[in-house]
């Protein structure tokens, strides 16, 4: 069944809320657009596994079969997590949740409306060629919020573009925690991980894999590159296998800081261990790309 077909209706309510319209979604959830009884516009979003689950009578979501009663459970525990972590995790680059709740058999987070664009988006539209200026304008901001999310012991895990929403002046606020996992004291494999080919790195399909604040840096970096570029760099079990991806210190040099472009190479490396291991590093680096590029040091894109 479609997701459309999956959907609530215009007009439903839920809590406070009535739902507008849908605005997307992915395999496991749906997003609406909703308003309140003061009218005021709120993101919904709604546990709903396409392969696990459909829409019953009265709204209720239900499994599609006995067999999947225990994955739909785990997944609807997992996205109330998700909800809890983000009520607790306030910042002006991290999408603010202001509630969550239980109904019609799963679960709803809601989510403060932010007029703008997805980052995806916005690099299909211009084919990357993203201004150094207007990069370090979203990712020094995104990298402060992501480093208050690795300071409470959490990792975001799915890091891409389609998870960067840019509001007005570029803005930027990272979306859908939905893979967020508990950073553990000694590094492990998370299992049951999300995966976003080009921007998950070797670690996140490698059961033996450590995962670490590392993991999320070649993600941001992997974005970046997109930016770049304007499609995705290729997966990573390639670039171990036989790294055919030019650095772009090399394949962007002509367009972009020799700094900016280190740091992304940096950032992207296959080996985990040679990455910046924090995120601090890499927040410090692109702060001084940016006082140099503010003294009109580093080149900018044309």
């Amino acid at each position: 069944m479609s997701r459309t077909n999956n959907s609530l209706k215009k007009g439903v309510t839920l809590d406070n809320y009535t739902i507008d319209s849908v605005l997307g979604g992915g395999g496991f959830s749906i997003v609406y657009l909703a308003h309140d009884t003061d009218g005021k516009k709120a993101v919904i979003k709604e546990y709903m596994p396409s392969r696990l689950a459909t829409r019953g009578e009265n709204n209720d979501v239900k499994p599609t079969t006995e067999a999947n009663i225990e994955r739909f459970a785990h997944g609807r525990r997992l996205f109330f997590q998700e909800a809890g972590t983000l009520i607790n995790l306030k910042h002006p680059n991290i999408v603010n949740v202001i509630n969550f709740f239980r109904a019609n058999g799963t679960v709803y987070m809601v989510m403060d409306y932010e007029d703008g664009v997805n980052l995806q988006g916005y690099i299909k539209k211009h084919k990357g060629n993203l201004s150094e200026a207007l990069l370090g304008a979203v990712f020094i901001p995104l990298l402060e919020g992501l480093e208050l999310i690795h300071s409470s012991g959490l990792l975001h895990l799915d890091i891409k573009p389609g998870n960067i929403h840019l509001c007005s002046g570029a803005h930027p606020l990272l979306l859908d925690f939905g893979a967020v996992h508990e950073m553990m004291h000694s590094r492990q494999f998370q299992p049951n991980q999300v995966i976003t080919p080009g921007f998950s790195p070797i670690e996140q399909l490698d059961p033996g894999g450590y995962v670490g604040p590392w993991t999320d840096i070649y993600a941001i970096g992997a974005t970046m590159r997109a930016c770049i570029e304007g499609i995705p760099p290729p997966p990573s079990p390639k670039r171990r296998e036989k790294d055919t991806m030019r650095p772009a210190v090399n394949a962007f040099k002509k367009k972009y800081s020799p700094e900016l472009l280190e740091a992304i190479d940096w950032a992207m490396e296959v080996d985990p261990m040679i990455r910046p291991q924090k995120v601090e590093l890499l927040l410090n680096r692109f702060k001084n790309i940016t006082a140099m590029t503010q003294n009109g040091v580093a080149k900018k894109v044309n």
